[in-house]
């Protein structure tokens, strides 16, 4: 029993605070709603109240606090993207998560692992070297290892993979990371409760008032609320949300699955990504082996998981790891990921005025959490669009700006 527990078992009236409090009623009015209590929403809840001092806030989700993809990913963080925009983003991000738990006085399990890309072919190889000149270029810790390197950091990979797609190398992403999802979520609703923001569960909104193209407030079940702004960060419900204000995107949404295995001793310190296997893995800190794969083919609302989900990533797993055949997989999931063409995020401004979005996040939305929220607030504080996500913004589909993230995000871990 440790020493913390011992002291307070014998308090008869002791109770641990709670880590937010959901106001019985909702308010008339706010400065700010924000539509998903999901990671994005609830750390722009944060930063407008501890960057902006702006906390009549009121975070609103048909659900429970992080029950949508913040709650259903695989927790990677990395910065090894191939666009100069992409790149200072997630690196910005990545530097937030370094100093998370202390910002947010909760441990949020932070751990730096190494990212390996691997590159089963001349043109896959050939595509981890101009991602790393291009992080090279902008200063980030990213270089191409040859295979005896990925086998001397790797125990247990098969470098020929079965026989069907060897491992001719690797990008190698030293920052790479994982954290728990959950205490990142819980964190930021901490803090953003302790400054004055309100959240509020399983409060729908079902429809965005606009008066003379300006954004006025929300219907909810429990009434209409008024607010000068609100921001949609809602990930694979984004398409109804825009519909409320009459706006479109070209967002397209897929199932994305996961799962777990049982817990083994610590073998795996590193996170393995192949695009050409589509899967990746990790080992959780529990000893879980954490296991993704690519996007569903065919567009679907829905967080189905299925069978052939994972017995196709089982044959890929184990072309890389045959000595995980013993391993029962105990749980699997699925999120719906927001795609956008260019495999890029779509942030800020919106044509509506005083109506922001936050989307697009497809299979990358964990390891943008802090920064997302952070630009998202600069921006709805300042009304115009952060310098680091302009970039982002709706209108490229119009002028034809994409981004174009493909190469570093197919798979997306």
């Amino acid at each position: 029993m440790s020493l913390r527990l011992l002291k307070y078992a014998f308090i008869e009236d002791y109770a641990e605070p709670c880590w937010f409090n959901t106001p019985a009623t909702l308010g008339e009015s706010y400065d700010v709603i924000i539509i998903g209590a999901g990671g994005h929403g609830l750390a722009c809840a944060h930063y407008l109240a501890h960057d902006h001092g702006i906390n009549k806030v009121a975070v609103l989700d048909r659900s429970y606090l992080g029950g949508g993809n913040t709650g259903r990913n695989t927790t990677i963080i990395r910065s090894n993207y191939l666009t100069p925009e992409g790149v200072a983003f997630y690196d910005a991000s990545l530097a937030l998560f370094r100093d998370l738990s202390d910002a947010l006085d909760t441990n949020i399990f932070y751990s730096e692992r190494g990212h390996y890309t691997l590159a089963h072919n001349e043109s896959t190889l050939r595509t981890a070297r101009w991602r790393a000149e291009v992080n090279k270029h902008y200063g980030i810790d990213s270089e191409v290892v040859d295979a005896e390197e990925v086998a001397r950091a790797v125990p247990g990979i098969d470098l020929a993979c079965g026989g069907n797609h060897a491992v001719e190398g690797a990008l190698y992403h030293a920052p790479g990371a994982v954290a728990r999802h959950d205490a990142v979520a819980w964190g930021y609703a901490r803090q953003a409760s302790r400054a004055g923001v309100e959240i509020h569960q399983h409060t729908e909104v079902t429809d965005i008032l606009v008066e003379g193209g300006r954004v006025t407030g929300v219907v909810t079940p429990r009434g209409t609320v008024r607010a000068g702004a609100v921001l949609s960060a809602v990930a694979g419900h984004t398409p109804s949300v825009l519909a409320m204000v009459g706006l479109n995107s070209p967002i397209e949404i897929f199932p994305l699955q996961a799962c777990v295995t049982e817990p083994v001793k610590p073998w795996l310190d590193t996170i393995i990504v192949s695009g050409s296997l589509h899967l990746y893995v990790s080992q959780s800190a529990r000893g879980e082996m954490v296991m993704g794969a690519s996007l569903d083919p065919a567009e679907l609302h829905s967080r189905r998981s299925s069978f052939e989900f994972v017995s196709g990533l089982a044959d890929g797993m184990l072309d890389l790891f045959p000595g995980m055949a013993g391993l029962k997989v105990n749980r699997q999931w699925a999120g719906m990921a927001d795609m956008t063409p260019d495999f890029a995020p779509v942030m800020g401004t919106t044509p509506v005025a005083g109506f922001y979005l936050d989307a697009g996040w497809g299979t990358w939305g964990f390891k943008a959490t802090p920064i997302s929220g952070k630009t998202m607030a600069a921006t709805i504080a300042n009304g115009r669009d952060d310098p680091l996500i302009r970039a982002f913004n709706l209108s490229r589909f119009d002028d034809f700006s994409l981004v174009g993230e493909k190469g570093a995000a197919s798979i997306g871990h």
